[in-house]
């Protein structure tokens, strides 16, 4: 009988670890229909009040189960982007209901062009946040923030911004920035923040090469912050933040805020 029930358990055992394989694939099957459905929304292709395929055509056309588009669905609902009613299907809700600083929805938003607003939105949101975070993190670093930020320095200096390395590094710079102000409602934004800083750093460098080395741009940041001046690390990070924009000057076009032409960043 002893042996019967540890066959059982084997047995279950095994159909647990195959049931974990197929959960694996499945899982990234719904992140690839959520990143294309997601990426098409964020392009325009589908655009606010637009009715998505109804479940049984949508998951023909993508070649995926039912199940597989109905949780892909599910991701994009918890982000924002649409709405699933009974009958009336699926809807693309309007643009301010989106979750834009969610690090997906960005990286669905760089899959191609950027929208010019939403870049412009993203730089405004840095210039108002991250000098007044410097200047909290100059009050309230610690040694080991310090450390993380000159290794995320060093980190950007020894693969450059034109590597994927690279761009870490400088996410993780401005993540340990942002730890070092010791304040949660800044630490959670973090992730969105260095999103923002990554995609577009990386978009910056799609058709060329950066037109100028903004790494000691953040040395002077980490600088100020080593020495406590909480007046001259906020007055760095904001310039560190105006040059970023200017250099996307190059790139793209941003609207200005509110009504009117669009204008050259």
């Amino acid at each position: 009988m002893d042996k019967e029930k540890a066959g059982d358990r084997a047995e279950k055992a095994r159909r647990g670890t195959g049931a974990a394989r197929e959960r694996g694939p499945g899982r990234r099957l719904r992140g690839a229909v959520a990143n294309k459905l997601g990426t098409a929304i964020l392009s325009g292709e589908f655009g606010p009040g637009d009715i998505l395929s109804g479940e049984i055509a949508a998951a023909e056309a993508l070649d995926v189960s039912r199940g597989a588009y109905r949780e892909a669905i599910q991701v994009l609902a918890a982000k924002g982007l649409v709405q699933s009613r009974p009958k009336t299907g699926t809807r693309v809700l309007p643009r301010e209901r989106w979750n834009l600083l969610d690090p997906e929805v960005l990286a669905w938003a760089f899959a191609g062009t950027p929208d010019a607003r939403l870049v412009r939105s993203l730089f405004e949101l840095r210039l108002v946040i991250e000098p007044a975070a410097a200047g909290f993190a100059a009050q309230r670093r610690t040694k080991a923030d310090i450390k993380r930020m000159r290794d995320a320095l060093n980190g950007m200096r020894h693969h450059s911004l034109a590597t994927a390395e690279g761009r870490a590094a400088d996410r993780d710079f401005h993540d340990a920035l942002l730890r070092a102000t010791d304040n949660d409602a800044l630490i959670v934004i973090s992730a969105s923040i260095g999103a923002a800083v990554s995609w577009t750093t990386q978009f910056k460098q799609r058709t060329r090469a950066l037109p100028r080395d903004p790494i000691p741009d953040h040395a002077r940041v980490l600088d100020a912050i080593v020495a406590g001046d909480a007046e001259g690390a906020s007055e760095a990070m904001r310039l560190l933040v105006e040059l970023a924009l200017k250099d996307t000057k190059d790139v793209m076009a941003i609207p200005p805020a509110g009504p009117g032409p669009a204008d050259d960043i």
